[in-house]
């Protein structure tokens, strides 16, 4: 299969997209398909296409980030946008992973455990919403990731609510502990505060979202 016929005497060359084994592909096969967009995940064998991002995506990534990075003990870490092997045929990428610092394999790491993953964060856009509303969160609950927030745009206010959820060991499923407006404030898998109006503000420009390492 080709995104476009074949190529014709002095046309520009065309990319032909990988066709998928019979079985599907597997999580391995993300560091090995050459010319894959950026943040191509894997769900359930299949490669998910990623559309281009939305200020308010970015923007909440960013504050989501810095405040994680400030507030997070020192054996825990912080990065955006790496994917979770969650089994051989799932690799989704969170927008923001917070892991213990000794999962860290190296500068060329491309994907963490989910037994590593302490917190997974998916900011929803207009593309992604029922696999971060249902999908993920069944995969991520399934594999036994502790806390998951899901993150959703206010368009009356341009404010993101957070919905924080929880895992139940005994279902494993996730419960609802809380949705947040304006100010987030929880005290697991740590203590965390986060002005969430803050999201358009500079860090360190009067906003306490202020990075450290």
């Amino acid at each position: 299969m080709s995104a476009a016929s074949d190529d014709g005497p002095g046309d520009e060359p065309t990319y032909r997209w990988p066709i998928p084994p019979p079985e599907g592909w597997t999580a391995d096969d993300l560091d090995r398909i050459p010319g894959l967009p950026p943040h191509t995940e894997l769900i359930d064998g299949s490669l998910v296409f990623i559309s281009p991002q939305t200020r308010f995506h970015s923007r909440t990534m960013r504050l989501l980030d810095n405040a994680l990075l400030r507030q997070a003990p020192d054996h825990l870490e912080v990065d955006r946008e790496m994917t979770v092997k969650l089994d051989s045929k799932n690799r989704p990428e969170p927008d923001i992973v917070v892991f213990p610092v000794d999962a860290v394999t190296g500068p060329n790491q491309t994907w963490y455990e989910p037994e590593d993953v302490v917190l997974a964060v998916e900011v929803v856009s207009a593309d992604s919403r029922e696999r971060d509303r249902e999908v993920k969160p069944r995969k991520y609950a399934a594999a036994g990731v502790p806390h998951f927030w899901r993150v959703e745009l206010d368009a009356d206010k341009g404010l993101p609510v957070v919905y924080v959820y929880e895992l139940d060991p005994a279902t494993h499923s996730y419960g609802l502990t809380g949705i947040f407006h304006e100010r987030l404030k929880v005290s697991v898998p740590f203590d965390i505060e986060i002005d969430l109006t803050a999201v358009d503000r500079r860090p360190g420009r009067g906003s306490e979202e202020t990075p450290e390492r």
